[in-house]
């Protein structure tokens, strides 16, 4: 299936709707299967907890990987945080799913001040982060029980696009934040991000997947330069980042080595349910938590199934999923979406915070231009099922 991506006046961008991007590890068969609940160490050799939680104790980073949209990988780094806890009660928790503007909503999350709601609401979820927060909310009473700091490392869409566009240089240190450039990727990262951008039906010439590749750079950077700030005060930070992020320290762990912070290890959740059992590769993490999340189903966040740019007049459809939302809406490659419940839209992101808002079985008012008409079309959300 097609990684959704957001284009911002040409610029590829990860969205918000899939969140940091996902690569898959190449796994190795293995000769018996990891049984659940076990640490390993990439190659199939398991971890005794103790001791491995002692060691991690001592460090100054540890990253722990996600995909965004599993429970069971969020009970896990619950789970984990906790242990680190136990340990180093001074660790600070720190967020990719957040941009460093959100820092005081979090600041007042942990004090108490704020409940689930207004949480939502001032830290802007919806419009930063496109999945559903009930994932993340057991951590985040977690760390408001203990009072453990909750610190935002990631930066707007708007600066990330800033930085590709215009160069490092050409933006003011005091506007993006202090981060420093990034360090150059490894071959093999921009390899797995050239087959990523590969994926996207609507990619561009080289020129547009250097562009890509620079704005995951950025994105790798400001959480590494995050990461590296909290780490300078002594505190044990732990972050929680989407695993494409962290696999084979091609991402943040590289950018957090230029940064001079050595002292680090990535920990990530391993799927051993199904019918072929597989061990992660040498050099994927320090180590990894074999997890049957057979019977955890993936919350998607809600999309509308387009993929979309800036355009003068809203945003402009490039090309739609089949059997989705804006397929049964009508929706068509060239439209040009103005308003969506009222609201004027000048880039994808105001899209994709109104259609993360909808509840199941409502509509979504959409004013279209297609040529030189104008018209509304009803983009209906299907109902909650059942089961879910």
């Amino acid at each position: 299936m097609p990684l959704p991506f957001a284009f911002r006046r040409g610029l590829p961008m990860l969205a918000c709707l899939a969140g940091a991007f996902a690569l898959s590890a190449v796994p190795a068969q293995a000769a018996t299967c990891p049984a659940p609940g076990q640490w390993l160490e990439p190659g199939g050799q398991q971890l005794a907890p103790d001791a491995l939680f002692a060691e991690l104790a001592e460090r100054d980073v540890v990253l722990l990987g996600e995909r965004h949209d599993n429970a069971d990988h969020h009970r896990w780094q619950l789970h984990t945080l906790a242990g680190l806890h136990s340990l180093r009660p001074d660790m600070v928790i720190a967020l990719e799913m957040l941009p460093r503007e959100a820092q005081p909503v979090l600041d007042a999350w942990v004090a108490g001040d704020l409940g689930e709601q207004a949480f939502v609401d001032e830290s802007h979820w919806h419009t930063a982060w496109g999945f559903d927060p009930a994932l993340y909310f057991p951590i985040l009473h977690f760390a408001r029980l203990h009072r453990v700091p909750l610190k935002a490392v990631n930066v707007t869409p708007e600066l990330r696009g800033r930085l590709v566009e215009e160069g490092w240089e050409a933006v003011p240190e005091a506007e993006r934040l202090g981060i420093t450039a990034p360090v150059e990727p490894l071959a093999a990262y921009r390899e797995r991000l050239a087959e990523v951008y590969a994926q996207h039906p609507s990619r561009g010439d080289e020129e547009e997947l250097e562009r890509f590749i620079q704005a995951q750079l950025v994105w790798d950077r400001a959480m590494a330069f995050g990461l590296a700030e909290v780490a300078k005060k002594a505190a044990l930070v732990v972050g929680l980042i989407g695993q494409g992020h962290l696999q084979y320290e091609h991402g943040v762990p590289h950018q957090l080595m230029d940064l001079g912070v050595d002292s680090q290890a990535t920990l990530l959740p391993w799927s051993v349910s199904g019918d072929e059992c597989q061990t992660p590769q040498e050099g994927l993490a320090r180590a990894v938590f074999a997890l049957d999340d057979s019977g955890s189903e993936a919350v998607s966040p809600k999309q509308l199934g387009v993929y979309v740019s800036s355009h003068e007049a809203g945003v402009e459809i490039h090309s739609i999923l089949e059997g989705s939302v804006a397929e049964q809406a009508g929706l068509e490659a060239g439209d040009i979406i103005l308003r969506a419940a009222g609201e004027p839209l000048s880039r994808p992101t105001d899209l994709s915070g109104l259609v993360r808002q909808q509840r199941p079985g409502t509509l979504l008012p959409l004013d279209i231009r297609r040529n030189d008409d104008e018209r509304e079309v009803l983009a209906r959300f299907p109902a909650r099922s059942h089961d879910e």
